[in-house]
């Protein structure tokens, strides 16, 4: 599996920030050209950079970081199993571990060894079905 293919999500959200950061610094000297004009003045590319690269920082302490670190930062600590995300889990695994070898009896401790390496279960993680080791 490419690259590519295999990070999708992630290349389309790279794509889409840059193309919007793009159009904001385009439209942003468009603007700015506008405005020099209106006072009789030639825009100067150094002080436009200035100006934007401002302007971009502000709106990325204010929004992005905040959702990246809300987002991401979550997602994170969900998947590493934060004590608070994984309590539930393991407490129920344990409960479905103990009613299977009630169940089962002497076939138990192979089932549920089977069903751990259809999940790939490890460290209180699981991956999708049918991904054997």
């Amino acid at each position: 599996m490419s690259v590519f293919r295999k990070y999708a999500y992630a290349w389309l959200t790279v794509a889409f920030f840059l193309v919007s950061l793009l159009l904001h610094w385009h439209f942003g000297w468009q603007a700015f050209q506008d405005q020099a004009r209106e006072h009789h003045t030639t825009p100067q590319l150094a002080q436009f950079v200035t100006e934007a690269a401002r302007d971009t920082f502000e709106n990325w302490q204010s929004e992005f970081l905040q959702l990246l670190w809300q987002v991401v930062g979550l997602a994170y600590f969900l998947y590493l199993g934060s004590p608070s995300s994984k309590e539930n889990d393991d407490r129920l695994e344990a409960k479905l571990d103990e009613l299977i070898r009630l169940q089962a009896g002497d076939r138990g401790e192979a089932l549920i060894e089977r069903i751990d390496q259809d999940f790939l279960r490890h460290g209180g993680h699981s991956k999708p079905f049918g991904h054997r080791r």
